[in-house]
């Protein structure tokens, strides 16, 4: 009988401890995870004294704004689709004011890598031809809309009204540590500018983040970040061989060429201060030749694809101040 009862008195003991094992474990279950919101919208401004594209200053060296609109979806935290919209002002030789870019893609990362595929379309609204000025011309052209004459720009220089055209690109970056990146990027365009000649764009980028401890509790960051590239072309249309002086009955074959900037940039919440020298190799005979300028001068640089000598100074060393801003609804307005 005494077995018994401490058998039970056992039992009783080894029961209660469970239960109270039990009961702190309960009250200290975790609250379930907030559920995954996957829709995000990127947006931002800016403001530069220069729109350089790729080495050559789309603004004609004028200040320039812009802004972009970008609405996101995260399959998961690995896996971004993406579109937006964007705008710039800019200076053409064709009278365009403004750059439209429309564009969508896909941001996958795996591990350190994190690449970006898409299409990106450039459309130029408002253009004309020497605002419309007759001020020259050789019979059987097409210049906006006159289908007997080719208009010239006063500098012997012709360009369509139309120039809108699209890429596909594809971007990588590799995160070395928290401070370094470097990256790679390659664009093509079957027909670039609306030129008849396909374009071909490749570059190498890289990019120092200095650690937060530069500038102590201010909250500002700084980095130094560089890009070396280069752009191929094909041969444009008949339509460019009107131009500069002369006749090239099978178009124009444009000169390719490198560019590369280096700059350095400050950042501050949402704001960033970047300050960027850009350059390139082209001369001016065949900056001119592939951009039509509508302030070319001079007579003296001439070269195989610019017989007539005009020079213009779009494509050389430009200084770049950028002051903008981007935010995300995710982070910047919850």
């Amino acid at each position: 009988m005494k077995k018994v009862t401490l058998l039970a008195t056992a039992l009783a003991m080894v029961t209660g401890s469970a239960f109270a094992a039990d009961m702190p474990l309960k009250a200290m279950k975790a609250p379930p995870a907030p559920a995954f919101d996957p829709w995000d919208v990127a947006f931002g401004g800016a403001i530069m004294n220069d729109y350089i594209f790729r080495g050559v200053t789309q603004s004609n060296h004028k200040p320039s704004v812009a802004a972009y609109f970008e609405p996101r979806y995260n399959i998961n935290k690995d896996l971004q689709l993406y579109v937006g919209v964007s705008a710039e002002s800019i200076s053409f030789a064709n009278r365009a004011a403004a750059e439209v870019d429309i564009y969508g893609g896909i941001r996958p990362t795996f591990g350190a890598f994190a690449f970006d595929i898409g299409v990106w379309g450039y459309l130029y609204p408002g253009g004309s031809c020497a605002d419309n000025v007759l001020t020259g011309g050789i019979p059987g052209g097409n210049v906006c809309g006159v289908s007997t004459t080719t208009i010239f720009l006063a500098d012997g220089n012709v360009m369509k009204k139309d120039v809108s055209f699209f890429e596909v690109y594809g971007k990588v970056n590799y995160t070395i540590n928290d401070s370094f990146t470097v990256g790679a990027t390659e664009y093509y365009s079957p027909n670039f500018l609306n030129s008849g000649a396909w374009g071909n764009y490749a570059s190498l980028t890289a990019k120092y983040t200095a650690p937060s401890t530069v500038f102590g509790a201010s909250g500002v960051g700084m980095y130094v970040s560089g890009e070396f590239g280069r752009q191929w072309f094909g041969t444009s249309d008949a339509f460019y061989g009107t131009g500069a002086g002369t006749v090239f009955a099978n178009g124009i074959p444009y000169k390719d060429y490198n560019t590369w900037n280096i700059g350095i940039g400050f950042t501050y919440k949402v704001f960033t201060l970047d300050l960027r020298y850009s350059d390139t190799d082209l001369n001016k005979g065949d900056c001119n030749a592939f951009t039509s300028a509508f302030n070319a001068t001079g007579t003296t640089s001439v070269t195989p694809i610019n017989p007539g000598g005009a020079g213009s100074n779009w494509c050389g060393a430009a200084g770049v101040a950028k002051l903008s801003f981007d935010l995300t609804a995710m982070s910047n307005l919850k």
